[in-house]
């Protein structure tokens, strides 16, 4: 949905991802770093601290936009550093919802509906694309960073809208399991099916 906004950000990030590449920073790594404060985020949401996880939230999309402009910058983009990339994506996802369902800021119910559309979002991208070629299936209402942010505001806005990041989980459940029923059709579609 928001692809021309990906690719603005993408071009904005170009310059720091370079400056990473002349210190000889490996993606991969940053990509770890990530997925380490994604675990940090889930602790402190555990512990109650919405404002603070907010802030480590806000860190790992950041991350994980840096890493690919890093890989880009320094022309190491490799095969195993986007399957790494995508595999700590459905940590990060799991790590911030956890959190936020064992915090007790969104009902456990809930929680699990966006967190389980999520991971069905990206595992039918990734069954199309096994079965069809890379990037074959890449349509949908809303892709991980988008959803993410969905979850973000509603993490902001809760502290001044009661139950606000409840509805913005639940926003993230119902638009996922459509981006499911999306790119189901589109391959049956193109399968011709």
């Amino acid at each position: 949905m928001f692809g021309r906004l990906r690719q603005r950000y993408e071009k904005a990030l170009e310059p720091l991802g370079e400056a990473l590449a002349r210190l000889n920073i490996p993606p991969n790594l940053v990509t770890l770093i990530g997925l380490a404060l994604a675990a940090f985020c889930c602790y402190v949401l555990y512990k109650g601290f919405l404002l603070y996880g907010l802030v480590l939230m806000i860190t790992v999309g950041l991350i994980d936009m840096l890493d690919g402009a890093l890989a880009r910058a320094s022309g190491k983009t490799t095969k195993f550093g986007g399957i790494l990339d995508r595999v700590v994506d459905r940590y990060v996802e799991y790590a911030v919802l956890l959190g936020l369902i064992a915090g007790g800021f969104v009902n456990w119910f809930w929680g699990l509906f966006a967190l389980f559309g999520m991971i069905m979002a990206s595992y039918t991208r990734a069954a199309a694309e096994a079965a069809m070629g890379e990037g074959c299936c890449s349509v949908g209402l809303m892709e991980r960073q988008e959803k993410f942010l969905i979850i973000m505001v509603g993490a902001l806005l809760n502290f001044v809208i009661l139950e606000a990041l409840n509805y913005a989980v639940i926003l993230v459940g119902l638009l996922s399991h459509l981006t499911v029923i999306q790119r189901l059709k589109h391959a049956q579609r193109i399968t011709n099916a």
